[in-house]
């Protein structure tokens, strides 16, 4: 997998807070944008929780009075929300997904998602490479289009250790698309003559977060939306694969490039994590009462990632790539879009 092959070399954000700096009072603000996020959602339901959270996190780093803390006294908390709780909260994802509900879609309907993901990923990181984007944000823009959007963006960024400013680019991008789909995918049911089990599956199949899939898909009903979730989190079951990929890639450069380089690991901790709550739900072990408290939480810490990650966006600074970031975002729209029909209707 030469997907990093010609990656340049760049200065990586840490972790960690910076020196001096504590992370109480950034955390406090990723709080707030939580609870408004949460507000927006329970008044608007058509709105995911995440999406508000990305969008709050944009006004908070370009509004006057806060964009001076954001960059600030602020930044160690964000940092670490965008970092931290995000791996939490990707651990926590796989307690939304079952072996023996993905199983039940059907060998067709699991070979059809396989396509979709690799077409999608491998033709926006091609695209995005050919338009000259920086960084890793090919990389992470065909992780977002072709699994389950910030979330994967997340994963797949921990691992590269990819700038803030590249997941952060990434995440805003993958969410406006995610969101727009949320009004303009219902109206083309009725022209592409897709019956509502065959657009819940459309849904699942191309709408990058669950949030905003489970937004697009209930347009159509409850049948079309429990399509749209199993097909989505067969979507989100290629996450841990797609990882192990992107560390062996890296793996095999750190080795030719001589003894003495780390090596980093070819399943993370988180993810692991992620494939253990997979194993534990499967197996049944937790009530549904401690499955939806689980998701709750995941969602929670999801949100505080997303806002974190949204407060790193420098818009002003886009200008030298925001046209071609627009461009490939629209072009792997049309592509995941375009091969799930297919799919889809093939599949029948």
């Amino acid at each position: 997998m030469a997907l990093l092959g010609q990656r340049h070399q760049v200065s990586r954000v840490s972790p960690l807070s910076p020196p001096g700096r504590h992370p109480a009072p950034g955390l406090a603000l990723a709080a707030l944008g939580v609870a408004a996020a949460w507000a927006t959602h329970a008044v608007f339901p058509a709105v995911p929780m995440l999406t508000a959270a990305v969008v709050f996190g944009l006004v908070a780093a370009h509004v006057p009075g806060a964009r001076a803390f954001v960059r600030g006294r602020g930044k160690a908390g964000l940092s670490l929300a965008g970092k931290r709780l995000m791996r939490l909260g990707i651990v926590l994802l796989g307690l939304k997904l079952s072996l023996d509900d993905v199983l039940g879609l059907g060998w067709a309907t699991v070979a059809m998602v396989l396509g979709v993901v690799s077409a999608t990923f491998f033709g926006t990181w091609w695209l995005g490479r050919r338009l000259g984007l920086p960084g890793d944000q090919p990389l992470l823009i065909a992780t977002g289009y072709s699994i389950c959007g910030a979330s994967a963006i997340g994963a797949v960024g921990q691992v590269t250790e990819s700038e803030e400013r590249d997941a952060a680019v990434s995440v805003a991008l993958v969410t406006l698309c995610g969101t727009l789909a949320i009004a303009v995918l219902p109206l083309l049911q009725g022209p592409l003559g897709l019956t509502d089990a065959e657009f819940g599956r459309w849904a699942g199949a191309s709408v990058h977060d669950v949030g905003q899939v489970v937004a697009t898909a209930q347009t159509a009903g409850a049948g079309a939306l429990g399509d749209a979730v199993l097909v989505k989190l067969m979507r989100v079951a290629m996450l841990a694969p797609l990882v192990a990929g992107v560390g062996l890639s890296l793996r095999a450069r750190s080795v030719a490039r001589g003894a003495g380089k780390p090596r980093p690991p070819v399943l993370p901790l988180f993810v692991a994590g992620f494939l253990g709550m997979v194993a534990v739900r499967s197996a049944g072990w937790l009530p549904g009462s401690a499955l939806d408290l689980a998701g709750h939480v995941q969602e929670l810490l999801l949100a505080a990632a997303l806002f974190g990650l949204g407060a790193a966006v420098d818009l002003p600074s886009l200008t030298r790539t925001g046209g071609r970031v627009a461009a490939l975002g629209l072009c792997a729209w049309v592509v995941v879009a375009g091969a799930s029909y297919v799919g889809v209707v093939v599949v029948g």
